[in-house]
């Protein structure tokens, strides 16, 4: 049975990242989890934003919907991982779970963002509007064993 490819990356949290109290302020997590986001796709496809852009005609993949589950603090000096997968495929949607954690395991958080495929609307000045995924592009999202 295929399983999802999972990008991880490992950060150390940095002072700007901390509120008063010395833990990181909650909206730095989602700004991990969207950089991984990107960083997921870039593994998963070999290609960057701008060469998905060109290569798929999409203005990009904006976020429509995220939560966040957290269970522990992370604090100046951690050593953390942030790990992200593709969940689900919709029509032009897509789900990315995440889930940040120490070097040891503990959890800190997980957390789901929906995004959406899209490109421009011809029938708007300026407008976007979301476009079917391409099965070039969902189809790199898992990976079959023995692979």
């Amino acid at each position: 049975m295929p399983q999802p490819i999972v990008f991880t990356s490992t950060r150390l949290v940095e002072w700007g990242q901390c509120d008063p109290a010395g833990i990181v302020y909650y909206p730095r997590f989602f700004e991990m989890c969207d950089a991984n986001t990107n960083a997921l796709f870039a593994h998963a496809t070999g290609m960057d934003k701008k060469e998905l852009q060109s290569t798929y005609g999409i203005v990009g993949w904006p976020m429509i919907d995220s939560r966040a589950s957290f269970q522990a603090p992370a604090s100046y000096g951690d050593t953390i991982t942030v790990s992200s997968h593709a969940e689900r495929f919709g029509r032009s949607s897509m789900e990315i779970h995440h889930r940040i954690a120490h070097a040891d395991g503990r959890v800190i958080a997980v957390g789901m963002d929906k995004r959406v495929w899209v490109g421009r609307d011809p029938e708007a000045v300026g407008g976007i509007k979301s476009v079917p995924l391409p099965d070039a592009f969902t189809s790199r999202f898992m990976i079959s064993e023995g692979e």
